[in-house]
């Protein structure tokens, strides 16, 4: 089994009885995606030899922050999209209200799945939750900053924060719940850690300049929504051309992060790879 067809089933089975909010949740998480957050914890843990079925709960956790972010994201207060993963977004197929309390809910979900594993020690859970619990403020303040931009001139240094926390924070805690499960080394964990905060950004850079690229039917979400909204972004700041470069010269700094570790790094390699070329 891959570790996409793994996630969906662990997100099914725990999406499965959640009373009245049962149908927007499963509608919001089950509807597609790219799993990427979640693939890349089990990556990170299968690199280094840990038992998957104690990634399972990490799995779903972040993948159900993730999830619930895009909910609150799409509200007409926030980004105001219509469209997600090529459907209505959560608040156009149930409404404004039932889609925040869809997304209140996955949130709480996430943290419940987490807690309540018992194949992972105390003092994993806890490492786990801390974890989770702040890339989940950092991403909220990034959206934040986001919104307090809007309209407004920003320097590249800025943008890059905001971006750090908005996207970054969730894929940094990705690749420290793998690292955590697995019990790796501390040359090993910051060698990681490096190397997400690498991917982190150039995966938000890339996003900003498919958003100009990408044709709506392939992106999943309306095209052109950042400039229609007068939103800073790289392509904005440095022009679509300089901001290809910055994100393949992250992506390569990331592939060479790789390389200080001291096990096999041929699947983190192939995602790192897989990731650059959107093959998800």
């Amino acid at each position: 089994m891959d570790y996409t067809q793994r996630i969906n089933q662990c997100l099914d089975k725990v999406l499965s009885n959640q009373g009245s909010l049962t149908e927007a949740m499963r509608y919001s998480v089950l509807c597609g995606g790219k799993r990427f957050r979640p693939i890349l914890i089990y990556t990170v843990a299968d690199t280094f030899g840990a038992n998957l079925d104690q990634v399972d709960s990490s799995a779903c956790a972040v993948e159900l922050i993730h999830a619930y972010s895009l909910i609150h994201d799409d509200l007409p207060a926030m980004d105001d999209d219509d469209i997600r993963h090529n459907q209505p977004a959560c608040h156009k197929r149930f409404g404004e209200a039932q889609a925040i309390l869809t997304g209140d809910g996955l949130q709480a979900l996430a943290f419940e799945v987490l807690a309540s594993d018992n194949q992972l020690s105390a003092v994993v859970r806890i490492d786990m939750l801390q974890a989770l619990t702040q890339a989940a403020f950092e991403m909220a303040e990034g959206q934040s900053i986001d919104l307090g931009v809007v309209s407004k001139i920003i320097d590249v240094n800025t943008l890059k924060d905001m971006h750090q926390k908005k996207t970054g924070a969730l894929l940094s805690c990705a690749v420290k719940m793998g690292a955590l499960i697995s019990d790796c080394n501390a040359k090993d964990s910051q060698a990681l850690m490096h190397f997400a905060k690498n991917i982190g950004l150039a995966y938000q850079i890339q996003d900003d300049v498919l958003d100009v690229l990408t044709p709506e039917e392939v992106l999943g979400k309306k095209q052109n929504s950042d400039a229609e909204k007068n939103k800073p972004t790289y392509p904005a700041l440095l022009g679509l051309e300089a901001s290809k470069v910055e994100y393949e010269n992250l992506y390569r700094q990331a592939r060479n992060n790789l390389q200080a570790l001291s096990v096999d790094t041929e699947k983190l390699q192939a995602l790192t790879q897989k990731l650059q070329s959107r093959r998800f």
